[in-house]
């Protein structure tokens, strides 16, 4: 609330800055007809000169009358002159409100798309201590040395395997365009855990390929690296993964890892709007949704945004389960299983207090009830993709597929 407060008297700043010279006071009578003061001093002049005798007295009569119709209409000219003046400040005064209105909402909106509105106050001390632990970043070569080989799957493979793995190797170091044998290469590195050889393998398929090359090869691409470095998102990974979505915006994979290397460099924010889309477009059995769903709930503190804690059993409940015997704690659970279903059906509960449910009949064998609430459950979120999602994956741990 602070922020806006201030984004708001700054905006009321700019905009009077703006409006000032806008606003500024209009010029008086006299500066805006300068002929009326012409005028007075003719008349003072022609009454001068009737005293000294200079002019006669009906020559001087005729005169005034001159310059007494010249004043009126200076005057009539003046008056209309002011009504557009005012009409044109009511303009400005206008002009005004609705440039403070759109200075404050572009501001608030572009604020809203790059910034993290919801996330919490960030001391400057834990900002130093984030800029360092980001800058400079590892190198891919270093974060790779520092994991080691992943020699467990070369370990079960067959020796014969191994064996034609090493005879491609030496096949394709003397054939550094043979595009199939690098492909073939990248792939079988890849099975025996030799990442960091296939993504390099991988790297000058690309090369190879040049303009025929497809976003899915950048993925692969990246996904290698962030393998071979154990999960972490390289500088060359980020790039590989750019190039990937400028060619496909919707690889989904490479949106994926994006998501990966935003929540890792301190934009969760961004991160969870990426993954929550994700996890709204499924399909729910591919190999991103997982990760994303046990990653998505402490991206989404770290954003700033509000994750309602699932109600459950207090430290008392817990502890008078501990002293009883299985028929007693079955029937607590039971109870407690009762009171959340009782609940979901008169005050309604969102989509993971659902799954629980859910998940609960499966756990004690209610086929029946399980099924009920998964069709109730569907009713509810049937135009909330994210929440029929996880309303499937609770059914399917419940092992009530269809």
């Amino acid at each position: 609330m602070v922020f806006w407060l201030i984004a708001l008297l700054l905006v009321l700043l700019v905009a009077g800055l703006l409006a000032w010279p806008l606003l500024g006071k209009g010029s008086s009578p006299d500066m805006a007809n300068p002929d009326l003061s012409v005028y007075r001093d003719q008349l003072a002049e022609v009454e001068s000169d009737l005293a000294k005798g200079v002019l006669a007295v009906d020559e001087a009569e005729r005169i005034r009358t001159e310059i007494a119709r010249r004043i009126l209409e200076a005057d009539r000219n003046a008056a209309n002159a002011s009504r557009p003046g005012m009409a044109g400040r009511g303009v400005t005064l206008t002009l005004t409100a609705i440039l403070v209105l759109f200075l404050f909402g572009a501001s608030a909106g572009v604020y809203r798309w790059i910034g993290a509105d919801g996330a919490p106050d960030l001391p400057l001390g834990e900002r130093t201590d984030m800029a360092e632990n980001a800058a400079p970043r590892p190198s891919q070569a270093e974060v790779e040395s520092a994991v080691g080989d992943m020699t467990e799957l070369a370990d079960q493979a067959d020796q014969t395997y191994r064996d034609l793995v090493a005879k491609l190797r030496q096949t394709v170091a003397g054939r550094p365009d043979d595009l199939e044998g690098h492909v073939l290469l990248a792939q079988h590195e890849a099975r025996l855990g030799n990442f960091a050889s296939a993504h390099r393998a991988k790297a000058r398929v690309i090369e190879l390929k040049g303009d025929a090359v497809l976003a899915s090869d950048y993925t692969d691409l990246a996904e290698l690296m962030i393998i071979a470095a154990g999960g972490y998102v390289s500088t060359d990974a980020e790039n590989a993964l750019g190039k990937a979505i400028r060619i496909d915006p919707g690889d989904a994979r490479a949106r994926y890892y994006s998501g990966l290397d935003l929540a890792q460099n301190g934009r969760a924010d961004l991160a969870y709007r990426i993954w929550r889309e994700l996890l709204e477009q499924g399909p729910q059995d591919a190999p991103w949704i997982a990760p994303i769903r046990a990653q998505l709930a402490e991206v989404a503190r770290l954003a700033g945004i509000k994750v309602e804690p699932l109600p459950g059993p207090d430290a008392n409940a817990i502890g008078d389960a501990a002293n009883m015997d299985d028929a007693e704690r079955n029937q607590m659970i039971r109870s407690m299983v009762a009171q959340l279903s009782e609940r979901l059906a008169s005050d309604g509960g969102s989509a993971a207090e659902w799954a629980r449910l859910i998940r609960a009949y499966g756990v004690l064998g209610e086929t029946d009830k399980a099924a009920a609430a998964i069709a109730t459950a569907r009713e509810v979120f049937a135009t909330d993709a994210a929440a029929l999602a996880e309303i499937d994956s609770a059914a399917h741990d419940a092992g009530m597929d269809e």
